[in-house]
């Protein structure tokens, strides 16, 4: 399975007809479809599909049509993600109309063609399972702890200051087993 980490965009025509796609992460989605909305406000449709993981490891999937004929846009688009195994990611295609009807079957190429051509110019990068912990530390470890996850590729969630610092953070198994080896021979956390 892959992901995105970032927007990417394509442009396809077709009969005047022009199909802007934007794949972006799940975790964007939300805030991306409202300014994509408030970006292109002459836009006839915002066709939708993603794919993510749920805390049970079970990979939840949504698409809509937005107005164009049932199944030829989002059900398409969903399947382009299916077949490219990507999770965690959501798709966006915004059309403008050109005025020529593409049919059902034009429809159902057009919507894929665009998804499959924003995925080819996108950085994918694959999935592993992430482990979330909990560490406490002192204020003076902030930075060094703060360098060695971002070395070890570990994403910190949340910060909390109190006495000491407590930092939410994710990984790999892999990256996390690295970083608490690290961890236990710096003595940086309390």
């Amino acid at each position: 399975m892959q992901f995105v980490k970032d927007t990417f965009t394509e442009i396809l025509e077709i009969k005047q007809s022009k199909f802007i796609a934007y794949l972006t992460p799940y975790s964007q989605y939300t805030q991306t479809l409202k300014r994509l909305k408030e970006e292109h406000p002459k836009a006839r449709h915002f066709v939708v599909a993603y794919r993510y993981l749920n805390e049970y490891e079970q990979i939840i999937e949504h698409s809509s049509d937005d107005g164009e004929p049932k199944g030829t846009s989002g059900k398409p688009s969903l399947m382009v993600l299916q077949g490219n195994e990507l999770i965690d990611s959501s798709v966006i295609i915004v059309r403008y109309f050109g005025g020529t009807k593409l049919g059902t079957g034009g429809l159902v190429r057009a919507y894929s063609d665009a998804v499959n051509l924003v995925i080819a110019s996108s950085k994918l990068f694959y999935y592993t399972k992430q482990i979330e912990k909990e560490i406490v530390l002192n204020y003076s470890d902030v930075r060094i702890v703060e360098y060695e996850c971002n070395k070890y590729e570990i994403t910190i969630v949340e910060k909390k200051f109190d006495t000491n610092v407590t930092y939410t953070i994710q990984g790999s198994e892999e990256n996390m087993n690295s970083f608490e080896l690290f961890l236990s021979s710096s003595r940086c956390t309390t």
